[in-house]
Parts: structure tokens; C-alpha cells; sequence
């Protein structure tokens, strides 16, 4: 699980929905259907208690099961629903995002980072004419930080000694033949990008997807989100491409960040 943000009182703390919660997280995108044992092993917990969470978890109706294995159901959207409906940050980005969308015909997102994942929080509406959409790039999805250039840009403006945390020990799973996996070549790459500020991804979370992104600052210069956009190899590496995307990007950061 990822470390928690807040601190709290140890009589403050419910470990019984902390344990719940571990189950119900559990699931994922490699594995979507889990029995007792394999939810006891990824939530760290006796088979005996994962299996009375999953059991809780179904009766109230966030499980489905066949009586073996269990799975999401559609009701656990409603709490992504009402993040997206009712958190501040999402609204704000979404005009951006349309009017970018709407000048270029290209695919923009909005995503910030959570433990080793950066989770969609906006993206532009369908427009016709978009050149190319990444396979899984929806609202609340969830994609490998050390794979995307959201990710990156985001762990590059972390605290050097917090990125050292962040990395240390992590296994950077590959998923394609371009993805970076070695860990002093992927400091390197953070360096650069926290160097020019900026983040190109190539081909490392998806073959055929090359995606370029700036941070979103708030006033106190903290990155609380990144923003993309999605191209193809062709148009990503032309020299005009990036001299007329970069920008527009970057002035779109600058005129959030009085927002943010």
C-alpha cells in the first residue's frame, strides 16, 4: 500500500476498514478476478480475513462473485464519479483541455500521480479529427508512472531525496521493447527532464504512442498535476511539431497556475 498522506492518531485509525480497503485495491488491471487466497497474498493479509472482507465487500454490493472468485462491481464507480463531479481540480483543467483539443485536433489529458501509478483526472471531450487516442486513456484511469510522460514530469518534480525514496527498490516493469527498466538510466532520464522541465515518452507504455508533457505549478511552485498531449511517432518528432506544441503547453501551464 502506498504510505499514507496525513498523520494520524493511533486510536484514530480503524484498522478493520484500512484492511477493506487493502482488499478492495487489490484488484487491478493484471488481475480482476481474485479468489480468497490470491486476495489475502496481494492485500497482506490471513486467508481467513480476506475472505470475510470479500464476503462483507459483496453483501454490500461493491463484490461480484460466482461463490469462488470475486470482482468489481459497477458500483464502486461512484466514488470516481463523485470525485470527478465534485472535485475542484478536474473543472478547472477541463476548459483548458477542450480548447486545446479544439485548436490542434490532438488528444490532451490532465493526470496526477499516485504512489507508482498517475491516474486520468481530465481529458478533452471526442472532437472529430483527432489524430490518435492511447488504448485505456479514459477518466480515472490508472497507467504506470515510470512508463508515461505524465508520470515522469510529475517524479521529476518531486524533492530529489523524495524521487530517491520513490525509486528505491521499485521494480520498473517493462512493457514494451523501449520502456526504461534500469534504474541509473532512469535517474538519468528524470534528471533530464527535471533539466528542460519537459517529458517525451516514445513508445514505453504503448507501441505507436508518443506523448509530450509540461507540469501544472500552483502559485507556491508545487506540481499538482501534468499535462499532456498524444501523438504519433511522425508528428512527435517533427522539429515543427514540438516547437509549436511545447509552447502552447507551456502557456497553458502558466495560465492555470493562478488557478491551481
Amino acid at each position: 500500500m502506498n504510505a499514507p498522506e496525513h498523520a494520524i492518531a493511533k486510536a484514530d485509525f480503524i484498522e478493520g476498514m484500512a484492511k477493506g480497503m487493502a482488499v478492495l485495491e487489490s484488484f487491478d488491471t493484471q488481475r480482476q478476478r481474485l479468489n480468497a487466497t490470491q486476495a489475502a497474498e496481494r492485500a497482506g493479509l490471513t486467508r481467513a480475513a480476506a475472505r470475510r472482507h470479500l464476503l462483507t465487500l459483496a453483501h454490500l454490493g461493491y463484490l461480484d462473485t460466482d461463490g469462488s472468485h470475486y470482482w468489481l462491481s459497477a458500483k464502486v464507480l461512484r466514488f470516481s464519479g463523485s470525485y470527478l463531479a465534485s472535485a475542484r481540480l478536474p473543472r478547472l483543467l477541463q476548459p483548458t483541455l477542450n480548447r486545446l483539443a479544439a485548436l490542434t485536433r490532438d488528444s490532451f489529458s490532465a493526470a496526477v500521480l499516485d504512489g507508482d501509478e498517475v491516474v486520468i483526472i481530465a481529458r478533452n471531450v471526442s472532437i472529430g479529427g483527432q489524430r490518435l487516442m492511447a488504448y485505456g486513456l479514459h477518466l480515472g484511469a490508472r497507467l504506470p508512472a515510470h512508463a508515461t510522460s505524465t508520470g515522469r514530469v510529475l517524479l521529476a518534480a518531486m524533492p530529489r531525496a523524495e524521487f530517491t525514496t520513490w525509486l528505491k527498490g521499485r521494480e520498473l516493469p517493462r512493457l514494451t521493447p523501449h520502456t526504461a527498466v534500469d534504474h541509473k538510466a532512469f535517474k538519468a532520464l528524470i534528471a533530464e527532464v527535471r533539466s528542460q522541465d519537459v517529458s517525451i515518452a516514445r513508445e514505453e507504455h504503448e507501441l505507436g504512442v508518443f506523448a509530450l508533457a509540461v507540469p501544472l505549478r500552483n502559485m507556491q511552485g508545487k506540481a499538482v498535476a501534468a499535462l499532456n498531449v498524444v501523438s504519433s511517432a511522425e508528428r512527435m518528432d517533427s522539429p515543427q511539431f514540438q516547437r509549436d506544441m511545447l509552447p502552447l503547453l507551456q502557456d497553458a501551464a502558466r495560465e492555470l497556475r493562478p488557478l491551481l
